[in-house]
Parts: C-alpha cells; sequence; structure tokens
C-alpha cells in the first residue's frame, strides 16, 4: 500500500485520527481537528466562523446545558449591557430585534440562541460537557481532552472561557454560618424573593450598581458595603423607536454604518485613558458633574466620590444608581465587610443584622481557573506557567502550549469598546494560522518565548503614564504583583491589524513530511 500523502495526513474526520498519525483504532476516543470550550460570544464565534470558512470538523464542549456564558449565568435584577447593542453583537450576525439602545441580559441571551441556531450550530456543541482535563501530547502532537461526560483528542484547542466565569466570594470568617441566604451575582437564585427583606450589597461595581436600583423599591432595608467608590457616569439609553428600527430593517448598510461609527468613537476614551490629565478634564468632569447633579452635598457624596482618577477602575454607567443610594431606607458604608456573625455583618464598629446578603464582587478574572485544568508540553499547567504573571501573544498563544489558541486571553480585556471587537480579531487569527497548518503541512505550532517576550514587554511599556498604572487606584485589571495581565491599552483597530494575519516566523513550526508520519520541526 502507498504512504499517504502530505494532504491526505492532514485530512481529519469524526472517529478518525490527528493530521499525520495512523488513523483510530476501534475504541479510541473521537477525534476532532478543533475542540473548541465554552459556548459564550468566545466560542459561538468561533464555532461560526469555522463553518463560514468551511470547516466543520469541530466540537464545542460546554459545562452547562444551554449557550449564553456570562450572559446565560448572570441572571441577576437589572442585568445589562453598557456598551451599545449594535456593537456588542457580531458584525457578521447583525440583529434588527434590539429594543434598546444598551441590550438587558434576557436580549443578549436571545440574541446568542437565536444566532446559535441560525448558524446551525448546535449538532457541533456538547452540552452538560464541564472541562476537566487537557493534556498535550508532544509525541502525537495533539491534545487529550477530558470533559465530565467523555474525552476527545483535537489537532488544535481553543479555550473560549473567557475572563468572566469563575466568581469571586471574600473568606469572611463566619460565612458558613450565616443563618439568612447569601446569594452571588453571578449565581442569582430566580426563587429569592427580597420584598420586605433586609438586604445587604457587598461591592459597588458592574453588578451592584445594576441591581442595587433594581432592588431597592421592594426591601426593607438596604445595606451597600462600600471599599472603593465607582465613577459612574450618565447611560445614554432608550428604547429603539419605530423610526430608528424601520432604518435597521429596510436601509441597507445602515446598521453596519452606525456599529463602526460607534467603535471608532469609542477608540477616543482609549486616547484618553493614555493621558490621566485629559481624562480628568472630559469623562472624569462628566461622571463628577453627574454625581453632583444627584447627590446632594454631604458625607454621602464625599463618601461616593472616587479620590482615583476614572478609568484606573471601571467607569460605570448609569441613570439610577445614585438616585437609589439617596432612597430612604439605604445606607452606604464606606468600607469592607470584617466578617458575618449569624445573622449579623460586620464592618468595623459598624453591626447590621440582615436576612439576604448579596455578593457583587465580581470575579475571579486574573486568576482564571481554566489554567489549572490545561497542561502543556512539559507537563505543567497553564496555571504554573502562568505563577508570575498570566501572558500570551497577542492575547492568543502561549510558548510552552502548542496548537493552543485562547480567545480573550491575557491583555484582551477593554475599558473602552465592545468585546465582540477584540473575538472577532481574534477569530481571524485563528482560521488564518489553521490555513497556515493546511498549506505548510504543519501538525504543531508554538509561539516562540522571544516572540511573546517581546510582546509583552511592549504591552508594559504601553501602560506606563495611562491611568491604569498612574490613576492612583488597585484594581480588578492587576494581579498581586500590581501588573496588569488584562487590558488591552490600545486601540481595537491596532490590535486587529497586529492579528490581521498569522506570521509562521513568530512561531515554532513541526510540519509533517511527504511520508505522512515523519514530524520535522522548525527552530
Amino acid at each position: 500500500m502507498d504512504e499517504p500523502s502530505a494532504d491526505e495526513a492532514r485530512r481529519t474526520n469524526s472517529g478518525g485520527a490527528p493530521s499525520g498519525h495512523a488513523p483510530g483504532r476501534p475504541g479510541d476516543v473521537p477525534h476532532t481537528r478543533v475542540a473548541i470550550v465554552g459556548a459564550g460570544f468566545s466560542g459561538l464565534g468561533t464555532a461560526i466562523r469555522l463553518l463560514a470558512a468551511g470547516r466543520d470538523d469541530f466540537v464545542v464542549l460546554e459545562r452547562a446545558e444551554d449557550v449564553g456564558g456570562t450572559w446565560r449565568e448572570n441572571d441577576y435584577p437589572g442585568a445589562a449591557c453598557d456598551v451599545m447593542s449594535l456593537l456588542y453583537s457580531y458584525s457578521f450576525a447583525p440583529s434588527t430585534e434590539w429594543r434598546r439602545t444598551f441590550g438587558t441580559r434576557s436580549e443578549i441571551l436571545e440574541y446568542l440562541r437565536r444566532t446559535t441556531d441560525a448558524f446551525g450550530l448546535r449538532p457541533h456543541i456538547r452540552f452538560g460537557h464541564a472541562l476537566e482535563r487537557a493534556r498535550w501530547d508532544d509525541d502525537r502532537k495533539l491534545w487529550h481532552v477530558t470533559t465530565s461526560r467523555g474525552a476527545w483528542t483535537a489537532d488544535v484547542l481553543v479555550l473560549g472561557t473567557g475572563y468572566l466565569s469563575e466568581p469571586a466570594v471574600p473568606d469572611l470568617p463566619g460565612l458558613e454560618g450565616f443563618e439568612g441566604t447569601v446569594v452571588h451575582s453571578s449565581r442569582w437564585d430566580p426563587t429569592l424573593d427580597v420584598r420586605g427583606k433586609r438586604v445587604a450589597v457587598v461591592g459597588t461595581g458592574a453588578s451592584a450598581i445594576q441591581i442595587i436600583p433594581s432592588i431597592q423599591p421592594d426591601v426593607a432595608s438596604l445595606t451597600v458595603y462600600q471599599r472603593t467608590p465607582a465613577w459612574v457616569a450618565p447611560k445614554p439609553d432608550k428604547a429603539i423607536g419605530p423610526g430608528q428600527l424601520w432604518l435597521r430593517r429596510n436601509v441597507p448598510g445602515y446598521q453596519r454604518f452606525r456599529r463602526e461609527f460607534n467603535k471608532r468613537g469609542r477608540e477616543i476614551v482609549v486616547g484618553l485613558m493614555a493621558r490621566p490629565d485629559l481624562m480628568r478634564k472630559t469623562l472624569q468632569s462628566s461622571a463628577l458633574a453627574h454625581l453632583h447633579a444627584t447627590v446632594p452635598e454631604g458625607p454621602l457624596r464625599d463618601a461616593l466620590t472616587p479620590d482615583y482618577v476614572a478609568g484606573c477602575k471601571r467607569v460605570l454607567f448609569s441613570n439610577t444608581y445614585y438616585q437609589a443610594l439617596t432612597s430612604p431606607g439605604v445606607d452606604v458604608v464606606a468600607a469592607g465587610v470584617d466578617s458575618v456573625h449569624g445573622s449579623s455583618v460586620l464592618a468595623g464598629d459598624d453591626v447590621r443584622d440582615v436576612d439576604v446578603l448579596v455578593f457583587a464582587t465580581g470575579f475571579r478574572s486574573v486568576e482564571r481557573p481554566v489554567a489549572r485544568l490545561v497542561e502543556g508540553a512539559d507537563g505543567r499547567t497553564l496555571a504554573e506557567h502562568w505563577a508570575g504573571g498570566a501572558s500570551a501573544y497577542l492575547g492568543s498563544t502561549v510558548a510552552g502550549f502548542p496548537n493552543l489558541f485562547l480567545v480573550l486571553g491575557p491583555n484582551t480585556a477593554l475599558g473602552h469598546s465592545s468585546q465582540t471587537v477584540m473575538i472577532e480579531a481574534q477569530v481571524g487569527y485563528l482560521l488564518s494560522a489553521l490555513r497556515c497548518m493546511d498549506d505548510r503541512s504543519v501538525a504543531a505550532f508554538e509561539v516562540r518565548t522571544e516572540v511573546q517576550d517581546r510582546f509583552d514587554a511592549m504591552l508594559r511599556r504601553r501602560f506606563t503614564g495611562t491611568v491604569w498604572e498612574d490613576g492612583g487606584c488597585r484594581s480588578w485589571y492587576a494581579d498581586a504583583s500590581g501588573r496588569n495581565p488584562s487590558v488591552w491599552p490600545m486601540t481595537t483597530a491596532r490590535f486587529a491589524r497586529m492579528t490581521k494575519s498569522f506570521v509562521p516566523s513568530d512561531y515554532q513550526l513541526t510540519t509533517v513530511s511527504a511520508r505522512a508520519r515523519d514530524l520535522v520541526t522548525e527552530r
């Protein structure tokens, strides 16, 4: 029998083998060209673009029983987006069904479900498959992926888990013995009834400023524990009127124009974030005016006035937050919670009895728990590689982890625009990498250490003098050492240019020879 050609070696099928290896024997785990972890914006966007490129040999592994990611999990009262709906959606899947300028949680989740069905993704999704382990096999040049309900091998592993997937709950003394109800914003109990209850909200970030106005009219009393106040600007939100709907549905290119206009306009903000002096005069000045117009002069206004530059922490948007805090029965405690005792919450000398304790304390965004489950070429996990600080080339690839691709990896979070813009750029980069694998008979690609280090050094330089380093705050953007592995400190247009095409010289490539089973590494 003739040896398979290089082209034949690259082909895979639903029960077949990885590129360049002998076909699987009966009883082997199924093989796929691309395994995607997560069915949120990142994973679904990757899957759609793969299908559009004629690539249907992939599987999406989702731990839950529905798509949606962050927007499925975060079902707290008032949950909504602070990016314009036309931009907080895929450019290749526009919708004319948005009912407000800024989408609510239910609208966004419905958009993702509708888009999943429209592109025929469900046959590729395996629901109830939580990732338990992913291990790179350097001999066979493939990933062994184990989930709670099965196993696969894959040529390429894509982590579409993002950075807002695992809730952060403070380890407070006495919390386990709390006599009331405890809930985190991202794990909201739909049966929870706060009417007539004494409620305490811990945190004043993005979820808190939505929860507080939503529940305040119904509760008996509301205590807000604030360690650090946020800069809150007005939110220009309104219902989409009939005229606007007609334009979106009947004028070709209108939605695309509006989306592009909003995207480009937001790029101005990242320029302000690079200049704290300009930020103080612009967005910060607007937020301060909003505070002064809403909260009377006095101790509460003082407590709600940040002492850092806007943008150092995430800037928030709300038209109802300050009004809720000035309502009868609402108290702001300018301190973090120290401990819990029975039904009492203690913060310094302040002691309050509460029935419901709400943690609006965000996520373990810097730690990225999924990193503990992924083992690279040397047997160490991604978490171990990142012990000194998370880093990835173009937020996408990591030295020591061949054929691993991260969507919304380190330094891809935005303080000024929509994450969908970053997702689409990264998925385009992935498709370019897959084309390179096909064209050059590549079995494995691994970013060169010096390339990743040079990129990371460039990022560190770009943070110098910005609000993220010189803004005078400590935020979830930074790790324990003060290093920022979260934010992309430049324009999204710059990121799109840098990820426009996969550059082979940035990578160590292992190719398949004409004999198909011989692997040759380009060093």
